[in-house]
């Protein structure tokens, strides 16, 4: 990978889509990661956060940009144990999930999206997203790879 400066032309692009989601762009190590907030929940002692972040790497020799998404919750303070809180070890909940042959938990960002609206309202078409920056790519001549984890 080319971690230098980035040849890919409309970088400025990706930076308006990522605007436009009101969301932040960094760098570091070639590696480009966007992050946004989607969705919040609050309670009386505690606060959650649903993140919607996407990681990209810009392959110039190889002329390819790769691509991964996902969604991530964070959260700080007490849990009410109700049902959607089952973190307090009083309940029992039981997901499915997909695992590679290393034994690493991999789920797709729909399979993410399914879970998280149990539990939050929110409207983001993270698809579009990953379509904006895939025409991008493709208009400079790049190829887009879209991978789990990268």
């Amino acid at each position: 990978m080319n971690s230098g400066n980035t040849e890919l032309k409309n970088l400025e692009q990706i930076r308006k889509v990522v605007d436009d989601i009101s969301g932040k762009i960094n760098e570091k190590k070639g590696v480009f990661t966007i992050e946004a907030v989607i969705a919040e929940r609050k309670s009386f002692l505690s606060k959650k956060k649903l993140m919607y972040i996407a990681k990209f790497m810009i392959d110039n020799e190889k002329r390819e940009l790769i691509f991964s998404e996902m969604l991530k919750e964070s959260g700080f303070g007490l849990n009410s144990g109700t049902e959607d809180d089952i973190e307090t070890g009083t309940g029992f909940k039981s997901y499915s999930y997909k695992t590679s042959s290393s034994g690493k938990r991999e789920e797709t960002i729909e399979e993410q999206s399914d879970l998280f609206g149990k539990k939050y309202n929110y409207i983001f078409e993270y698809g579009k997203v990953r379509q904006a920056i895939e025409k991008i790519a493709t208009e400079s001549g790049y190829k887009f790879i879209y991978k789990i984890h990268f």
